[in-house]
């Protein structure tokens, strides 16, 4: 598991609305059971800075930051992609839920 890949949901009471969370925790935490993910979802107004969109599977998701939450790891599916290249847009976002700016 590494930081900013995107896994798909397994649980079947919110896989519906959210199909995809995103691993936001650091790698020199993964000796824990559980991850930081945010969800991404389809759908759903985007509020600037906070919820940055990204393309997935030729569709367009929102980084539901404010969202955000501590996941056990069978929560996570099948890895199906990495955001590892728009680190700064997501750090950007979780740095604007928490401080303001």
């Amino acid at each position: 598991m590494s930081q900013f890949d995107i896994y798909k949901n397994n649980n079947i009471d919110s896989a519906s609305e959210f199909p995809y969370l995103l691993d936001i925790q650091s790698e020199i935490l993964s000796s824990l059971e559980t991850r930081v993910v945010v969800p991404l979802s389809i759908n759903i107004k985007a509020i600037k800075y906070l919820n940055p969109e990204f393309e997935i599977d030729k569709k367009m998701y929102v980084l539901l930051t404010q969202e955000l939450a501590g996941v056990h790891k069978s929560v996570l599916g099948e890895k199906c992609g990495s955001l590892q290249d728009n680190r700064s847009d997501i750090i950007a976002a979780l740095d604007f839920m928490v401080s303001g700016f």
